[in-house]
């Protein structure tokens, strides 16, 4: 008899980096007849929508315990509701779970929102047989490396209301810039990769740049290239490569001969998300100055620290140039 297989496993989620998340489930439980009821709070066993929502908060924070593969986590947040829908005789479910973790809390949302139903059928069963639970899915979550997230089905009106989805700050029509400094790449040795994905994603936030320029790591002509491109009106440049600690890594003496403002707080953010990855982010002399009315980031070379760098920065970038052009806090 041939061994049984184990093909199965808990995602190893250690390399990933701890963010906040959210999600939201919903469905619904076709009550036909027992709807009146339900909605009055007079079943024979009592209050199925208050029930309901202790059950789908304890299923929530259970997750873990019914569903074998999936990570345990200490929720920061979990909220239950029932709303009833007259038009389909219907109680409809929502389960908003959120956490700081380093996996996303979408098992939790539907945990929450089947035990919240599960427990209104079993409350409504005794007055209506007939009985039928579904459209459980998750309306959208938020957070982790992919962002925000909506299910193809949509949202109401309401539903966009009540919960607020919070996508990623835009930067619409903001001109950008990306620099790449490498000897090799600027010599042709190698094609640039890392310049390549911050314009992908600057381009994914509406930013306007063109393509990356790849210059020698050198910080006396990166320096002037800054403050022509500081005098053309572009507002935002992401430097990748040259902050490491190579005798040839000289952005940040490049971005010292700037005499610009400093803001150290971006490099210090940056080290310390990165450092959920690998320690070596400690090495990194990650750097951002002001120059006039224009923000410059410099970030490690390779292309996934380039890509880690916009997952730890997307969410500032908007609001710090909205800051320098005086717009205030938001």
């Amino acid at each position: 008899m041939s061994e049984r297989s184990t093909a199965f496993h808990m995602a190893d989620v250690r390399a990933k980096r701890i963010t906040a998340r959210r999600a939201v489930a919903v469905g619904e439980l076709l009550a036909g007849s027992a709807f009146d009821a339900i909605v009055e709070r007079r079943l024979p066993k009592g209050d199925a929508m208050g029930m309901a929502e202790v059950a789908g908060l304890q299923g929530a924070k259970n997750a873990a315990q019914l569903m074998p593969l999936c990570h345990p986590l200490a929720l920061e947040y979990a909220e239950l509701r029932c709303v009833p829908v007259p038009e389909r005789r219907a109680i409809r479910v929502y389960c908003e779970a959120a956490a700081i973790a380093r996996t996303g809390v979408e098992m939790e949302a539907l945990a929450g929102a089947s035990a919240a139903l599960l427990t209104l059928y079993d409350l409504s069963k005794p007055v209506e047989p007939a009985l039928a639970i579904g459209g459980v899915r998750l309306l959208f979550k938020e957070g982790g490396k992919k962002g925000l997230w909506f299910h193809p089905d949509g949202m109401t009106a309401e539903e966009r209301a009540h919960y607020r989805p919070r996508a990623l700050p835009r930067l619409e029509g903001v001109p950008a810039a990306v620099v790449t400094l490498s000897d090799r790449a600027s010599r042709g040795d190698y094609l640039d990769v890392s310049g390549a994905v911050l314009v992908e994603r600057l381009r994914a936030l509406g930013a306007e740049t063109g393509p990356a320029e790849v210059r020698a790591d050198e910080a006396a002509p990166l320096a002037a290239r800054l403050r022509e491109l500081a005098a053309a009106g572009i507002r935002l440049v992401l430097c990748t490569g040259g902050t490491g600690l190579s005798p040839r890594d000289v952005t940040p003496e490049a971005l010292v001969q700037l005499d610009a403002r400093r803001v150290p707080g971006i490099g210090e953010l940056f080290r310390a998300e990165s450092s959920q990855h690998t320690p070596l982010a400690w090495l990194s002399r990650a750097e951002a100055v002001l120059l006039c009315d224009m923000l410059v980031i410099a970030l490690p070379g390779s292309a996934k620290a380039a890509a880690q760098g916009m997952d730890i920065l997307a969410p500032i970038l908007a609001h710090a140039l909205a800051m320098v052009t005086g717009e205030g806090h938001a």
